[in-house]
């Protein structure tokens, strides 16, 4: 049976499911969802996830929604992008938390705001705060990757998708990967997988549907 993700491409969170999902090789379909124009909001889409979030995988029975619970499931569904041991299970597990406070949580947040809020509701100096804060989350991540290729172990796990989660995306957010060379190469580590794609390429929707 067909995985579905329900996700859409602006996304950094659903990216992370969806380009997981694509690099193990399970068998899945995205499932668009109208974001910009309130799905998440409504009475059907709350039924299936109470959060108003993307993304949500359904495979089979089973649905599950948050990014990293959704790629945990993929690793022990799969057996690829995980870990060998349960050392390396629980320093997956630190850099997962680690994006989703440090990395996502503040880069997500400070990239809607700079595109996709009306302007007349943008805030520079909630912003600024935004980008500064993720800019030290930057030098963090891009000084544990000196001497590696990888965040855990010597292959790509999901710690490296769900880092990389909204740092292929091409709206300014105050991120320049040519800042960070460790993370400028790790990038480029990433997109030479075998089954790659660019957010906009792997999922439905795009700002260019809505110009």
């Amino acid at each position: 049976m067909t995985i579905r993700l329900y996700c859409f491409g602006e996304s950094g969170n659903a990216y992370k499911a969806a380009l997981t999902l694509e690099l193990s090789g399970l068998e899945w379909e995205p499932v668009y969802v109208d974001f910009f124009h309130g799905e998440t909001r409504t009475p059907e889409y709350r039924a299936l996830n109470p959060m108003g979030e993307v993304p949500v995988m359904v495979d089979g029975d089973l649905t599950l929604t948050q990014s990293g619970v959704i790629q945990d499931y993929v690793v022990g569904k799969s057996g690829k992008l995980g870990w060998r041991d349960e050392a390396e299970r629980r320093e997956i597990l630190r850099w997962v938390l680690f994006d989703n406070h440090k990395n996502s949580g503040v880069g997500g947040p400070v990239r809607f705001n700079m595109n996709f809020l009306p302007e007349d509701k943008r805030n520079d100096a909630v912003n600024a705060y935004l980008v500064a804060r993720h800019g030290s989350a930057m030098k963090v991540l891009d000084g544990c990757l000196e001497g590696r290729d990888w965040l855990v172990g010597n292959g790509p796990t999901i710690a490296d998708i769900a880092n990389c989660g909204y740092l292929f995306y091409p709206e300014p957010f105050g991120f320049d990967r040519k800042a960070y060379p460790n993370i400028d190469a790790w990038l480029d580590r990433i997109a030479d997988l075998p089954g790659w794609k660019h957010p906009y390429d792997l999922m439905p929707g795009s700002p260019a549907d809505r110009a």
